[in-house]
């Protein structure tokens, strides 16, 4: 009995006990690995990957044979696992074809081909219902884990009959190496890395997943709705569920069907409260229906959700090695769930509120953007902040805001930013040539280098228009017009060459057609014009009053407030048939169809000196007939 104690383990057993061994070691790490960093796991998973290739190479080293097939299967699976979980698709792949040609040694069978999907097929039929089918399913599943990453989706097409098999196999208790391992030191059955039927259940909704995007981008909507529908009964992990609620909501969306794809986005959050391209779409398809304030709700949800700790993967697949991300690559499927970044996000819910009316609230928010983008994590800031406008016109924007919110001191104290950090970059001169001047390359760095001069230009004009209006919120009418002459003064430097002609100032016919930065010159110009003109009405200098509006109009013919003080300052001239005829047509103009895209400190103030325009129409009817 001592002899037979001693007895020395066979060659398979002390493989079987080592890979058993690398197998206990990478779970410890894959329990844990919520508390660890990702490049700890990463450098754990190489280590496991490098301690099974030496195993493999071992097995490998002799002939193939029956007795050892099913313990060299498990090995290659696990190492072919890791390769995977690390991207390394080739490495799993070459890992993959030597099996299947080892297994069609021990078995007799042969391709005729080294294309890949003939092998399979020819490696399962030489299997048969033997004790290796199993083993050779669970390395198909494998397959299929990489050509869903690398989005052979044809493939996996042409293979469904196959892959369908593998639920009827590995979904009905087939037996895995974890069963009954509590039950024995050492088991006789190699363990693997992870769960073969929980890895069949991530595949088939990844996939399921995938496809029905390929299908939404092909305009299949429907067709996609109902296998997306269908996925979303299938086991799998919350967020995955999630996804596909979210996508069925895409097709509605696409099929012209908003309110059921907002259910759908709701089941999503229902399902998974951290899926924030469910809340993102909800924002689109609120703003797409009109309904102001459940989108400013969704940005806001948005914005809250974006500001927690990221989820980590194994949140979202449990205890896979293979995360949902590797194998949910496309590119289609990754567009679609993009989400605009935090600070995108915060910037988005300010404008909106203060176009809205929720002003207190904007302000509030534009201040936390500001304070974000100097927080002394910088790093992160920089990746975010290049979608966002650039630095000058946020303080352009959150400068107007305080205004709106009676706040001017701080919107004087946000310019004076403006101005400090522009006034050593302002050009002498600025001047704007017609593309067509100048061709390819030499023209695009032309029209580049003068639109970023009469950028910086524009920015401190803004600064002292916005100025200009804060002093007169304060009745200080004597700084405004300052304020405002600053404005004009930067403003003219501006010249306009078209083709042919000589360098001239822009009038407005030409900034409707060029867009842009002269359509923005133009309107500072009107409101800085009627700004210095209303001001001039309150310290009765009527005539330089009525120039200034007059020119305004001329710059900004849609001004409603140069408009009705070009009446009031010809009312009170006696000349007050041209006052009403004023009046009139400005009253009869269109609301400006370009506000909703200009920026937000190109408005017409709302503070400072207003006329009543009912008191206005009073005075017309009180007219006497000429």
């Amino acid at each position: 009995m001592s002899n037979k104690t001693c007895q020395p383990l066979s060659l398979a057993d002390r493989w079987i006990r080592e890979n058993n061994e690398i197998v206990n070691k990478f779970k410890e790490q894959e329990g844990g690995r919520g508390a660890s960093s990702q490049d700890h796991n990463q450098t754990h998973l190489r280590l496991c990957s490098s301690e099974f290739h030496k195993l493999l190479m071992k097995i490998q080293g002799i002939p193939p044979h029956e007795e050892h097939a099913q313990l060299e299967l498990a090995v290659v699976f696990n190492a072919c696992v890791c390769s995977t979980a690390l991207s390394q698709f080739s490495e799993a792949e070459l890992l993959l074809t030597k099996a299947t040609q080892r297994v069609l040694q021990m078995t007799g069978g042969d391709p005729g081909t080294s294309e890949p999907l003939v092998c399979w097929r020819a490696v399962l039929k030489s299997v048969g219902n033997t004790a290796l089918h199993t083993c050779v399913l669970t390395l198909l599943c494998l397959q299929w884990a990489i050509w869903l990453a690398t989005c052979q989706l044809k493939t996996i097409q042409q293979f469904q009959e196959e892959i369908s098999s593998l639920s009827e196999t590995l979904c009905d208790g087939v037996r895995d190496g974890n069963r009954n391992e509590a039950k024995r030191k050492l088991s006789i059955f190699p363990l693997l890395v992870m769960d073969t039927r929980r890895l069949f259940e991530l595949l088939q909704i990844c996939t399921a997943i995938v496809q029905g995007v390929e299908k939404l981008n092909e305009g299949q909507s429907s067709e996609a709705l109902c296998d997306l529908q269908a996925a979303s009964t299938l086991p799998a992990p919350r967020a995955l569920v999630a996804y596909t609620h979210l996508l069925s909501g895409s097709c509605l969306a696409h099929m012209t069907r908003p309110q059921m794809a907002l259910q759908c986005y709701r089941k999503a959050l229902e399902t998974d409260s951290r899926c924030v391209c469910a809340l993102y779409q909800s924002m689109l398809t609120y703003r797409q229906l009109g309904n102001t304030q459940a989108e400013i709700q969704a940005l806001r949800l948005l914005h809250s959700t974006l500001m927690l700790p990221p989820a980590t993967e194994s949140t979202l697949a449990g205890s896979h090695p293979l995360s949902p991300s590797l194998l949910l690559s496309s590119q289609s499927l990754s567009s679609l769930l993009s989400v605009p970044s935090t600070l995108s996000v915060l910037h988005s819910l300010a404008l909106k509120c203060v176009r809205h009316g929720r002003v207190p609230e904007g302000v509030e928010h534009y201040l936390d953007l500001l304070a974000a983008l100097h927080s002394e994590d910088q790093h992160e800031v920089r990746a975010e902040a290049s979608t966002l406008p650039r630095l000058p016109e946020l303080y352009l924007e959150a400068g107007t805001a305080l205004l709106m919110a009676r706040r001017p001191a701080d919107c004087v104290a946000l310019c004076n930013e403006v101005i400090s950090s522009t006034l050593e970059l302002l050009p002498e001169k600025v001047v704007l040539e017609e593309p067509e001047e100048r061709s390819g390359a030499e023209s695009m760095d032309a029209s580049a280098g003068g639109e970023d001069r009469v950028e910086v230009l524009l920015w401190a004009a803004a600064a002292y228009l916005l100025q200009g209006h804060c002093h007169a919120h304060l009745k200080d009418w004597k700084q405004s017009v300052t304020h405002y002459t600053r404005c004009i003064n930067l403003l003219v430097k501006v010249r306009f060459k078209r083709s042919g002609f000589q360098p001239q100032i822009p009038s407005a016919d030409v900034y409707v057609k060029r867009g842009g930065n002269l359509c923005i010159l133009q309107r500072l110009k009107g409101l800085s014009l009627a700004g210095r003109g209303i001001s001039f009405t309150q310290t009765d200098q009527l005539k330089e009053a009525l120039r200034d509006l007059q020119l305004s109009l001329q710059a900004f013919p849609e001004s409603v407030g140069a408009g009705l003080w070009s009446g009031e300052v010809l009312w009170r001239l006696g000349r007050k048939q041209e006052a009403a005829a004023c009046w009139r047509k400005t009253w009869s103009l269109a609301t400006d169809s370009l506000v909703k895209s200009l920026p937000l400190y190109l408005q017409e103030p709302q503070s400072g000196p207003l006329l009543d325009s009912t008191d206005l129409r009073c005075r017309i009817q009180d007219l006497s007939p000429m």
